[in-house]
C-alpha cells in the first residue's frame, strides 16, 4: 500500500499545529532589539549629493571665469600683433548694441590693416598713413579713459564712434591711394614697353 507522503505530512501538520503564547511575538522583537541594535542609516547617499554639489560648483565657477573674460582686440600694424586689452570699461561693456558697434568697426579696421601690401614705393605713404592711425589709436585711448573718469556720456560715446569711422575711412583712403598708386604704376610700365 503505497501512500502519498505529501498527503501523509499534510494531514500531520494538521494535526500538530503549533500555537504561540501571547505576548510572544512582543517579547520576540524587544529581545531582537536589545540583541541586534539598529543599524545607522549609511551617511553614503548624503556623499552623493555632497559630492554632486561640488561638482555642479565647480563646473559652475569654469564655467563663469571663461565666459566672463572680456575679449581681447586684437590691431594689427605692419605685420606684428599688438594685443590691447581695455582697462576699466569700454564702449562695448556699455550696452549690446554699442559692443555690436565696436566689434563692427574694430574688425574692419583689423581687416584692412591685413590687407595692405607695404613695399618699398609705397612705404612712405604707409608710414604716414600709420602715423595719422597712432594718433587716432591714443586719442581713442585718452577717451576710453576719460569715460572710465567721468562715466558715459552721450560726448564721449559719440567720440568713441567717431574716432573708430575716423580710423576705417583713413585706411580706406589709403586703400584707394595705393590702387591710384598702384595703376599709375601699371600704366608707365605699358608705356615704357610700347
Amino acid at each position: 500500500m503505497s501512500q502519498d507522503l505529501r498527503e501523509l505530512f499534510k494531514k500531520d501538520r494538521e494535526k500538530q499545529k503549533p500555537v504561540m503564547n501571547d505576548g510572544h511575538q512582543e517579547r520576540f522583537l524587544k529581545r531582537l532589539e536589545k540583541e541586534l541594535p539598529q543599524m545607522k542609516k549609511s551617511s553614503f547617499g548624503l556623499l552623493k549629493i555632497a559630492a554632486t554639489v561640488l561638482i555642479l560648483l565647480t563646473a559652475g565657477y569654469f564655467g563663469y571665469k571663461k565666459y566672463s573674460e572680456k575679449p581681447i582686440k586684437e590691431i594689427i600694424v605692419e605685420g606684428k600683433n599688438e594685443i590691447v586689452e581695455p582697462k576699466g570699461i569700454s564702449l562695448g561693456d556699455l550696452s549690446p548694441d554699442l559692443e555690436k558697434v565696436e566689434n563692427y568697426y574694430v574688425a574692419n579696421i583689423n581687416l584692412e590693416l591685413s590687407k595692405l601690401e607695404v613695399s618699398q614705393d609705397n612705404k612712405a605713404l604707409v608710414d604716414s598713413f600709420m602715423e595719422q592711425l597712432e594718433n587716432l589709436d591714443l586719442e581713442y585711448n585718452k577717451l576710453n579713459a576719460e569715460l572710465n573718469q567721468i562715466g558715459p556720456n552721450d560726448d564721449t560715446i559719440s567720440a568713441l564712434i567717431q574716432n573708430l569711422q575716423l580710423r576705417l575711412q583713413l585706411l580706406q583712403q589709403l586703400k584707394k591711394k595705393l590702387n591710384n598708386l598702384n595703376t599709375s604704376k601699371n600704366e608707365q610700365v605699358e608705356t615704357n614697353t610700347i
